[in-house]
């Protein structure tokens, strides 16, 4: 049985792909900084659940560790695991930049290295980084957050080139704004409503959870054995439409 490893799977779209990868027959590691024992044992015997901090160095290394002792290796690697902040650029503070950095960039790259090399070894593997439509173009007041993901999807491409030779794949998916605890709790600051995003999006929804653990299944598969370095775009249309929302929405009937 395939192993494939889920960062911040306590919940949104990390639990969803953990769910949507146990069933397409992978054995999953669901990892958080919370714990993750119940998600686990909700998804069944063939799931595992290992708690800590993916910016710390020595989590990582102990749970490749962990991991390979008890499965030999992992085969796929989805880096969900991230937080958002909403802040004038002025108004951010050092302190809050590098939170940013370690969680959405240091946290990734650590995984990658640790878990790479055990696909490197082997040969094959497919990683899968959570980046975001924040990493292919800038979103005001999102200055540390847009940063840490546009280096997330140099890093995947950095990676796919590296390693694609050797039989390991790197993608990354670029949701648009998804309906998840995080949307909430952003929705919440009062920074934008339902209206402001579903105006935007050409499809006139939010993404749901759902559509982007099937892009993440779809480019960890032997199905997309041939995709590699491709920051795609799950968004609804939203990088594709430069129209404005006055015009936009006069398609809409």
């Amino acid at each position: 049985m395939n192993t494939a490893i889920v960062t911040g799977a306590a919940q949104g779209l990390g639990l969803v792909t953990a769910r949507r990868l146990a069933a397409a027959g992978y054995r999953v590691v669901l990892t958080d900084v919370q714990d993750v024992t119940a998600q686990a044992a909700a998804i069944g015997p063939h799931a595992v659940a290992i708690s800590g901090d993916i910016s710390s160095e020595a989590f990582v290394e102990d749970m490749a560790g962990r991991i390979a002792a008890d499965f030999g290796s992992a085969q796929v690697l989805v880096n969900n695991a991230g937080i958002s902040m909403i802040q004038p650029a002025e108004d951010t503070t050092l302190d809050q930049w590098q939170r940013m950095m370690a969680i959405n960039l240091q946290g990734p790259f650590l995984t990658c290295r640790a878990f790479g090399k055990q696909m490197l070894s082997a040969g094959k593997g497919a990683i899968v980084n959570v980046a975001s439509v924040a990493g292919l173009g800038g979103v005001i007041h999102r200055c540390a957050y847009n940063t840490s993901k546009h280096g997330l999807v140099g890093l995947t491409r950095t990676l796919a080139g590296e390693w694609g030779g050797r039989g390991v794949r790197v993608n990354a998916v670029c949701p648009g704004w998804i309906k998840t605890e995080m949307d909430v709790k952003d929705m919440g600051s009062g920074a934008y409503t339902n209206a402001d995003i579903e105006n935007r999006v050409p499809q006139a929804r939010f993404a749901m959870p759902g559509d982007v653990a099937e892009a993440i299944t779809f480019l960890a598969s032997d199905a997309a054995a041939f995709i590699n370095g491709v920051a795609l775009p799950v968004d609804g249309g939203w990088t594709g439409d430069i129209s404005w929302d006055a015009l936009r929405l006069k398609t809409r009937g």
